[in-house]
């Protein structure tokens, strides 16, 4: 999702606002030190732009 995230020219600080979040909440998952929910995870996925499923297939393929 980082590379996602860059791909659409988004800071974490910039995702984070459009998230309603704090910074550290970008953060955190990205480095993996949190996890995120199926809520979560549909939201940010929304806000960059990707399409939630063909992302999920994409994990399954590695």
């Amino acid at each position: 999702m980082v590379e996602a995230r860059k791909a659409c020219g988004l800071t974490q600080a910039m995702l984070a606002q459009k998230l309603s979040r704090p910074q550290s909440f970008v953060s955190k998952y990205e480095r993996g030190e949190r996890r995120l929910d199926l809520v979560e995870f549909l939201e940010i996925a929304r806000a960059i732009g990707i399409d939630a499923l063909e992302f999920i297939k994409r994990l399954d393929d590695l």
